[in-house]
């Protein structure tokens, strides 16, 4: 396996609209296993294949919440929820930007499988967001798109997050994506409890 170079805001090839597979040979599993590898070195939580500059539609996805890497190959959303959301997003292609998207809080996706054979998948919460952020992107069209407000997060609300997280402040490293993204989702999720609470 080998780490991908991902595309950034700009490049041609993450405006277009991706190709559909007819089945899944051995070079687009090279290439799924290659974008997991390189999604979780660079501690993303979804990686689609127009980000490392291939317009055919497949996404890797591991939002780090125990059900572990979902391959979709051909992936649609064919149900949603009555209910939307509007929380914090990031993107890998778009870096040192976040950004508030309304989605619906719960989907169901099909798409066909490493194996080839089509299957459906029910996600709510972070998943559901990840997968339609995903899918956004086989069709040339990124958060910043759909973004109700979008802005850069200042260095010390990520360190906060680090700091909550495991105490990371002093490490010098670079801010964790994958806790960033996940944290915002988090503190929009206690938001809207608190509100809720109030009887807002």
């Amino acid at each position: 396996m080998a780490l991908l170079r991902i595309r950034h805001d700009g490049d041609p090839v993450l405006r277009k609209k991706s190709r559909k597979v007819e089945k899944p040979d051995p070079i687009i599993l090279l290439m799924m296993d290659d974008m997991a590898e390189t999604m979780y070195g660079v501690n993303g939580i979804g990686l689609a294949a127009p980000q490392v500059g291939v317009n055919k539609r497949f996404v890797v996805v591991d939002v780090g919440d125990g059900q572990g890497l979902f391959k979709m190959i051909n992936p649609r959303v064919i149900a949603t929820s009555e209910t939307s959301c509007v929380d914090v997003e990031g993107c890998l292609s778009v870096p040192g930007l976040q950004g508030e998207v309304e989605r619906p809080e719960t989907i169901t996706v099909k798409a066909m499988g490493p194996d080839g054979k089509y299957f459906k998948k029910e996600a709510e919460g972070l998943l559901a967001r990840c997968i339609q952020h995903e899918i956004d992107h086989l069709d040339g069209i990124l958060f910043t798109d759909k973004a109700i407000s979008v802005w850069e997060p200042k260095a010390e609300e990520e360190e906060a997050g680090e700091d909550e997280e495991g105490g990371e402040e002093d490490s010098g490293k670079a801010p964790d994506a994958r806790k960033v993204v996940i944290k915002a989702y988090q503190l929009a999720q206690e938001q809207q409890q608190a509100i809720f609470a109030a009887g807002g």
